[in-house]
């Protein structure tokens, strides 16, 4: 964590993926747990595919919810290029959650954006400590390539100020008041994020 007991958490990827379900299940349960919480969202193109990043802050006194640059304690990478261009804003101590799913935004066939040959490769190479699976290829195989945020969420949870069972309760209470069938998938696909963190 980083200075004066606040916790800064970006998450990275493209519109489609959960990043901004993610980052509002983090903000919930930490505001669950008595933090002061701050969050920000940033959708680089409005329709869905476009690149998403979102700040979600908190501690015992959030003053603004933007991460600066240097401060990010925890890097949730849904996208291997998204976590390469937001990997210089780690904390030296922080951590890289990156899911290995190739996923090329739109800005890419437009020509606007050349997508990085290897970008794990340049990850790796960047040596930041980092955790890489291939979140997509675990969320299909549970049977909805929908559950890669609750996939991405299992595999940083060892690494919040609150316990794990925590954050999935909260994350199985939303499914149980919305969508009671998804509760068991969800619940397999947290402790697959788990799992796969544990392993990469």
């Amino acid at each position: 964590m980083s200075e004066h007991k606040i916790t800064n958490i970006l998450v990275a990827g493209i519109g489609g993926q959960g990043v901004m379900t993610a980052a509002e299940i983090l903000a919930q349960t930490a505001l669950a747990q008595g933090y002061d919480v701050k969050k920000t969202e940033v959708a680089g193109m409005a329709q869905r595919g476009g690149v998403v990043t979102s700040h979600v802050r908190f501690g015992d006194k959030v003053l603004s919810p933007a991460i600066p640059p240097g401060e990010v304690d925890i890097l949730v990478g849904f996208e291997p290029a998204e976590s390469l261009r937001w990997c210089s804003h780690l904390r030296p101590d922080g951590v890289a959650m990156v899911s290995t799913t190739r996923q090329e935004p739109p800005v890419v066939s437009l020509g606007l954006f050349d997508y990085p040959e290897d970008p794990v490769g340049q990850l790796r190479a960047a040596n930041i400590h980092m955790h890489a699976f291939d979140a997509g290829a675990i969320a299909a195989g549970l049977g909805n390539f929908r559950l890669v945020n609750t996939v991405m969420l299992g595999a940083i949870s060892e690494y919040l100020p609150f316990a794990p069972e925590i954050l999935k309760n909260v994350i199985l209470e939303r499914f149980r008041k919305h969508k009671p069938k998804l509760v068991e998938i969800n619940e397999a696909a947290f402790e697959a994020g788990r799992a796969a963190q544990a392993k990469a």
